[in-house]
């Protein structure tokens, strides 16, 4: 691509990219093999139970599960005998738990231990909780609901995961040397990017995922594609960051064909953003996105029905899962820095 300074490339350039949504509306259909088998895959996935059951915590359904429980009968005779003292309140027959946060107070739901192994399988097990570690399922349960010994409690389910006990690996490093980049100050500044794959390929086509993590908000976008060509690099950053998030300061990746090309040079130029490659002998300097694909593919293996192969299913769940929880570093979960608000979750019914 040649880059004329006294003329303009973007309208050249924009109606030589074909999207690939374009690119299948255009494209003359001629019947196939693969239409059958496609069909197939169809009506065989329709009939396929979920892997879990939805969940539903509303309101009725504690209260009612409450009263049967051996502590809220306790706690409600504790009420009644000095109110004033006590570190429970009962509104509208529900029991909650008065967690003291300097001069604010939080009401947290008491959870009766008949709902404990429900709740913890929804926020653990389903697909829009991907697995995750204690730590992250801590955050998503502590500042909604309680119940006695909560956090051990949790520890000890996830310790008896199967699933998590066969992909989950030790994430201590060696000491070694420091290649730091410095940080940004804001949303949008700095993103990374990097390629995953090949994974085994889906009936819809895809063997590869491209992410995206914001190095501020640590947000994460991923996206299930059939290549990892320039073209395709290009689109998708253009379609799912750039039009919803806006152009980013600087870009991050490392030095594959994808990245270190022609095509994405003149991006690069026509945009106006920074591109910054990751040495050849050192990915780890795109940390963020490195984390985050180790993170992912563990994650995945968990939910992916190896019959039918559909791992791409599930990617939008997985990382779903992760821009909700808590963030190590940031103490925040992604969403809640990258909207200002914390996320409403599926079981969750007012």
């Amino acid at each position: 691509i040649q880059v004329d300074k006294n003329k303009s490339i973007i309208p050249s350039f924009i109606s030589a990219v074909t999207t690939r949504a374009q690119a299948r509306a255009q494209a003359p259909h001629t019947p196939s093999n693969n239409d059958t088998q496609s069909l197939n895959h169809e009506s065989i996935t329709d009939d396929l139970p979920q892997q879990e059951a939805g969940h539903e915590f509303d309101i009725t359904t504690i209260a009612e599960a409450q009263k049967g429980d051996k502590l809220y009968k306790e706690k409600i005779l504790e009420i009644n005998k000095n109110p004033l003292n006590c570190f429970y309140v009962l509104e509208n027959d529900i029991l909650y738990k008065i967690n003291n946060r300097g001069i604010f107070q939080q009401k947290l739901i008491y959870i009766p231990a008949s709902m404990i192994q429900q709740i913890l399988n929804a926020y653990h097990n389903s697909p829009w909780a991907g697995h995750f570690g204690d730590r992250r399922t801590y955050s998503k349960l502590k500042d909604k609901y309680w119940w006695p010994n909560m956090k051990i409690t949790i520890q000890n389910y996830i310790q008896t995961c199967m699933l998590c006990q066969q992909f989950n690996i030790n994430r201590k490093k060696p000491v070694g040397l420091l290649h730091p980049i410095e940080p940004p100050k804001g949303p949008c500044q700095l993103i990374g990017m990097d390629y995953s794959g090949p994974f085994p390929t889906t009936p819809e086509g895809n063997k590869y995922v491209l992410a995206i993590t914001d190095y501020f908000t640590k947000w994460v976008i991923a996206i299930p594609l059939p290549n990892q060509t320039a073209l395709t690099t290009a689109e998708v950053l253009y379609e799912h960051y750039i039009c919803i998030y806006g152009v980013p300061h600087t870009i991050l990746s490392d030095q594959g064909p994808h990245f270190n090309n022609q095509l994405i040079t003149a991006f690069t130029q026509i945009l106006g953003y920074h591109h910054i490659k990751s040495t050849p002998y050192h990915p780890q300097t795109n940390g963020a996105i490195e984390r985050f694909n180790s993170t992912f593919e563990r994650q995945i293996a968990k939910l992916t029905d190896q019959c039918v192969n559909n791992w791409d299913m599930h990617l939008k769940s997985v990382v779903f899962a992760y821009n909700t929880g808590q963030h190590a570093t940031t103490k925040f979960s992604p969403y809640e820095l990258q909207f200002g608000r914390q996320p409403k979750l599926p079981p969750e019914k007012s």
